[in-house]
């Protein structure tokens, strides 16, 4: 029996969560009002959440401040930085209920139940989800398509700015060949005209 006992208690040490975490009981509050702040901070960053209990007016809110600042030392004992830190879990259990008497008329009575709560914090550091860095991608293959098609207009201006300046030195070009070919045609013309003179000087003679 005992070495059962043993083998029990080990493997509960092994299996125990070792996240900072901080626990209180027998808090002298329905669960049903601790959870409505819970569901508030749950998922939320160390410091935002307890700026969120700070300023959220709620009977659970005192305690849950208290809870949260014990969990972030327990957090610092064990080497965590508390930037670093969100709140995995948060959760109320219920704890014994106190049973009360009211009395009523014509020798009634009418049961109150005080109800208590067992209040636990679970912290654990951030992690790089890839879902979260998806988005991210998405935004860089999206600036980086811009900034493909910024370059791709900004090349297509540049090419029509040469066509132009192509276009206004092409019929200058086109006026130096027809001087040419004019001045050319005028040569032959003049050699011609000089041949046909000695023809006809020679002729003369």
């Amino acid at each position: 029996m005992a070495k059962r006992m043993r083998e029990k208690a080990l493997a509960r040490a092994q299996n125990a969560d070792r996240r900072p975490q901080a626990t209180v009981k027998f808090v002298r509050i329905s669960p049903s009002k601790v959870r409505i702040v819970l569901d508030i901070i749950r998922g939320k960053d160390y410091n935002e959440a307890m700026a969120i209990l700070e300023g959220t007016p709620k009977a659970a809110s005192e305690i849950l401040v208290k809870l949260l600042a014990s969990a972030g030392a327990n957090a610092e004992f064990k080497n965590y930085s508390k930037e670093d830190l969100y709140i995995a879990e948060a959760y109320a259990n219920e704890g014994p209920t106190y049973k009360r008497w009211w009395p009523r008329s014509h020798g009634s009575a009418d049961q109150i139940l005080k109800r208590t709560s067992h209040i636990t914090i679970i912290l654990d550091e951030k992690k790089m989800d890839l879902g979260a860095t998806k988005p991210a991608r998405a935004q860089a293959t999206a600036t980086t398509a811009v900034n493909v098609a910024d370059e791709a207009k900004e090349q297509v201006k540049e090419d029509v700015v040469k066509a132009k300046e192509t276009a206004k030195k092409a019929p200058a070009k086109k006026t130096t060949a027809t001087k040419s070919t004019a001045a050319k045609k005028t040569t032959t013309k003049k050699t011609t005209a000089a041949k046909s003179a000695s023809t006809t000087k020679g002729g003369a003679k």
